[in-house]
């Protein structure tokens, strides 16, 4: 008995399925630009001199 014919989510890849899902790259994008941002800041933050005071 011959195999049914593969569906479209077997024979796609798993990178195509996952570009292809838009709320993924939204929630992807968000939360890699509020690490980069923070890291950035709390770096900034850290290596900052002493203020001299009056």
């Amino acid at each position: 008995m011959p195999e049914p014919p593969a569906t479209d989510e077997e024979t796609r890849p798993l990178g195509q399925r996952l570009f292809d899902n838009v709320f993924l790259l939204l929630i992807v994008g968000i939360v890699v630009m509020a690490v980069i941002y923070t890291g950035w800041g709390l770096f900034e933050v850290t290596t900052l001199p002493p203020a001299t005071l009056p």
